[in-house]
């Protein structure tokens, strides 16, 4: 579609030079109507784009635990029947594989956690190419080959906390556990 926008433009700069050389108003008609007709097609592209997104099927809901073993959806997904039984029975989801290259939702990070964390350096795990780091238990990482780096280190590179192991939430507990006398 983009070509066709090139072309309709270079159609109405090639129109507009005999309009401006010869005295025909003809000419500047024509190169407007290229003009006209290369923003349509701009934005009848940027429509069926747009289009062809919404149409993509949602992901399902995930079903995180609190440190406190109380189960809350995580909001960033839409529920699906599916997901209800399962947690009707006590059960969880699947855990995601690197494999099937979905990204496991960002982990969403307490504020009072989130200052902990930016001062510890904690080993987690990274994977080349993908923007999560994780816990060493966690079960997306299967037997994939990880990188380890600090937890400070990683924030700074970018890395967000996986919300299948939660490492943010867990490593400020455990900071908080150990600080206690």
């Amino acid at each position: 579609m983009l070509y066709i926008v090139l072309l309709l433009v270079l159609a109405a700069l090639g129109l507009l030079v005999p309009a401006l050389t010869t005295s025909q108003h003809v000419w500047a008609w024509l190169s407007v109507g290229a003009s006209g007709a290369a923003a349509f097609v701009l934005v009848l592209d940027w429509w069926l784009r747009r289009r062809s997104t919404d149409d993509q099927p949602a992901a399902p809901t995930a079903v995180r635990t609190t440190a406190v073993g109380a189960t809350t959806p995580d909001l960033d997904h839409q529920a699906s029947p599916d997901d209800q039984d399962k947690q009707d029975q006590g059960g969880t989801d699947t855990p995601i594989s690197p494999d099937q290259g979905i990204e496991p939702p960002e982990e969403d990070t307490d504020a009072a956690d989130l200052l902990i964390v930016t001062d510890l350096t904690t080993e987690v795990h990274v994977l080349d190419e993908r923007p999560r780091y994780h816990l060493t238990t966690c079960t997306w990482l299967a037997s994939r080959t990880t990188l380890a780096l600090p937890i400070d280190e990683a924030r700074q590179l970018g890395f967000t906390p996986c919300a299948t192991c939660h490492p943010d939430n867990t490593l400020a507990e455990a900071h908080r556990t150990s600080a206690r006398p």
